[in-house]
């Protein structure tokens, strides 16, 4: 069972005391965003967890504490773009990033810290000469602490149209995508990085940019030292080429305020969940009810798993 933490909130950056307290424990609970009485409890104990995946904007809160990390295979997806406060309101201060991501790199290694730029937004303020501008500036900075760079263009799921037609947000092309990932990648190469797309249906593989697996059972098969294998994620978009994962995080839990987000609803949203964060509860921002129904979240083992643990 790969564990994914989180594509709906960053739990590195927010919630870290919670997420240490529930590796303690050895579980957690999640409840099913479609159906709020129906809670999962997933095991996290090291026999039962192939690997995590650590998806975070500042994961600052989790470096004194890497060492509760070691009886897994983990790695983390650090997303850092060139934007300001306006598209990025709750996050540090870019340098400040860019530091946090090489003493992470510096502690566990560049094949465990995968660079995301993501999302590619157009706009009259984000314009293309910005984003290889501040490409660029990343990538100096990054090279040589990690090894890849992740891309995505902005889709514009239903919950951001109101911030996409306040902020100007343009819909790209896919010939714009074309060209702007072709300069991305010669950039990218330049400074020593591998390039995939995450979730983009065009082929760019003429342009050296593979097809991102962010979910990565080969890269905690590497970092484990043994055979990790899962089915391709069939709850994912059908351009995703994810493993298969459990999801614990919550929708509506996070206060970094990015403006292209699709997993908070609202600020209104994020502050009352957050109301009930507890750093001791199972569940992350909820609390149990009594018609709440519990039931073990039951993953089939792979045969290179079965040979592993039995």
């Amino acid at each position: 069972m790969i564990i994914s933490a989180s594509r709906r909130t960053d739990i590195p950056a927010h919630y870290a005391d919670w997420f240490f307290r529930r590796l303690e424990e050895g579980y957690t609970l999640v409840r099913n965003p479609m159906n709020p009485r129906q809670v999962s409890r997933v095991n996290l104990s090291p026999e039962a967890v192939d690997g995590i995946v650590m998806w975070t904007k500042n994961p600052a809160p989790m470096l004194g504490r890497l060492a509760s990390l070691r009886p897994y295979a983990y790695y983390f997806q650090f997303t850092l773009n060139a934007y300001g406060e306006g598209i990025e309101p709750g996050v540090p201060a870019l340098e400040e990033r860019i530091n946090t991501f090489r003493a992470l790199s510096d502690a566990i290694g560049r094949h465990r810290v995968v660079w995301r730029y993501d999302p590619v937004l157009l706009s009259p303020a984000y314009t293309v000469d910005h984003h290889l501008r501040g490409f660029e500036h990343i990538a100096k900075s990054l090279s040589g602490y990690a090894e890849k760079c992740i891309i995505s263009f902005l889709d514009f799921y239903p919950k951001i149209a109101a911030a996409a037609r306040s902020l100007g947000f343009i819909t790209v092309s896919d010939e714009q995508i074309r060209r702007v990932a072709a300069k991305v990648a010669k950039i990218a190469c330049s400074y020593g990085f591998a390039v995939d797309a995450c979730a983009e249906p065009a082929d760019l593989s003429d342009l050296g940019i593979g097809r991102a697996r962010c979910i990565d059972d080969r890269l905690l098969s590497r970092i484990a030292g043994r055979p990790i294998s899962a089915p391709k994620d069939k709850n994912q978009r059908p351009a995703c080429n994810c493993a298969a994962s459990v999801e614990i995080g919550a929708y509506d839990t996070c206060p970094h305020g990015c403006r292209y987000c699709y997993a908070n609803r609202s600020a209104r949203a994020v502050a009352e969940r957050r109301r009930a964060y507890d750093v001791s509860a199972p569940l992350l921002c909820s609390r149990l009810g009594e018609e709440d129904r519990i039931k073990e979240r039951l993953v089939p083992k792979s045969p290179e798993q079965m040979g592993f643990w039995e």
